[in-house]
């Protein structure tokens, strides 16, 4: 078996940012599995089964790529599916400090698994979910930061207010 690596978030919406991790770690793992959380008290935008059809779609066509939801703890859902790592996203130093402390608690809850901290290509460290959500909120186009399937969904989303 080849190294195996999760990639957990909220994914609410997946935005270029996130494709450019995976079309990355893709080139450095045998396998990837992005893991949505389903933890509705975050209160999503989009519920979970909406963000995993949003992955299907965004990633149509990679391989060695597998997509699952989860709730509970991401050590659980890594020891499950037999991971060696957990990749993370970084964009700024003000990620690092939140991230740092979650690498920490997984090592010490399964010392066997590693923490890969990768930065996003630069043209995309601007670019989070929740400012995505705000700007599409007002109407603002969001073209060149999401797929645009996305797009679509965020602009009927928020149609609907």
């Amino acid at each position: 078996m080849g190294k195996r690596a999760v990639y957990p978030g909220m994914f609410d919406p997946i935005h270029n940012g996130h494709l450019d991790l995976i079309q990355r770690s893709l080139r450095i793992f045998d396998e990837l599995i992005i893991a949505v959380v389903a933890n509705p008290a975050k209160e999503p935008l989009f519920p979970v089964n909406v963000r995993l059809e949003m992955i299907d779609e965004a990633t149509g066509g990679l391989s060695n790529l597998r997509i699952t939801s989860f709730d509970g703890l991401l050590i659980d859902l890594a020891a499950r599916e037999r991971a060696d790592v957990i990749v993370r996203g970084i964009r700024a130093v003000s990620d690092f400090e939140y991230e740092f402390q979650m690498a920490l608690m997984n090592r010490k809850l399964r010392d066997t698994i590693e923490t890969v901290f990768m930065m996003p290509h630069e043209k995309y460290t601007y670019i989070a979910s929740r400012l995505i959500k705000e700007v599409a909120s007002f109407g603002a186009s969001v073209t060149g930061m999401v797929p645009p399937l996305v797009e679509k969904r965020l602009a009927e989303r928020f149609a609907k207010k």
